[in-house]
């Protein structure tokens, strides 16, 4: 799918926002005496509010790409994951573009206007209860494919992902593994060698479906 044709999709986001497959979702293998601390929330804290850029630009391959994270490892939130370039909201700020563009510009040295990056809305918030955290998925186009350098001690690399990884159809490969002692089974998107999942996975399967969507009549705007 080309640039021109994602953004005519997203011009206007429709009001609901279609699901995202539900296969992504974490299943609980066996019996779990309790659920692992990072599947809910600790009694008595807010969540933070977050913001985090969904930017999708022109690839070499004339297609639409999704610019994407490959978090630091170490002591680095979210260790070796793939992720949207974001982070939690600071005061006074323009909330959440202001946040998810500011973010992207700190993590992979995004220049929004060099791009001619359009902001275009959101996706449904996600709760990313192992940071605690309520993010804002900020949908937006470039119309030329960005100049980018990582944050060194944040970002191992910059990842360029087709579009059509996240398309309504697009395989989705099922994992089972062990985390704080728990089994558990989840969906992921594969590109390359990296497996998407989680809260990245789900936003950007919501992303798919939107662009997956037949939109031969003319897409109702949300209010």
């Amino acid at each position: 799918m080309r640039i021109d044709e994602v953004r005519r999709r997203l011009l206007a986001l429709p009001d609901p926002l279609p699901a995202y497959p539900a296969a992504i979702d974490p299943i609980l293998l066996g019996q779990a005496r309790m659920l692992p601390d990072w599947m809910g929330r600790p009694v008595g804290e807010a969540p933070r509010r977050a913001a985090g850029l969904v930017l999708l630009a022109p690839g070499s391959d004339g297609e639409a790409h999704v610019i994407l994270t490959e978090r630091s490892a170490g002591d680095m939130r979210h260790p070796g994951q793939v992720s949207l370039p974001g982070g939690a909201a600071e005061p006074a700020e323009d909330f959440p573009v202001g946040t998810a563009l500011r973010e992207a510009a700190e993590e992979i040295g995004l220049d929004p206007v060099a791009a001619g990056v359009e902001i275009l809305g959101t996706l449904d918030t996600v709760d990313v209860r192992v940071s605690g955290f309520l993010l804002v998925p900020v949908v937006a186009v470039a119309s030329r494919a960005p100049v980018l350098s990582r944050h060194e001690r944040e970002v191992a690399a910059i990842l360029s992902v087709p579009v059509s990884t996240f398309l309504a159809g697009a395989p989705i490969r099922m994992v089972e593994t062990e985390r704080d002692g728990s089994r558990l089974r989840y969906g992921a998107f594969v590109f390359g060698d990296h497996e998407i999942w989680g809260a990245t996975a789900s936003l950007l399967g919501q992303l798919g479906a939107v662009l997956g969507d037949d939109l031969r009549d003319p897409p109702r705007a949300r209010g």
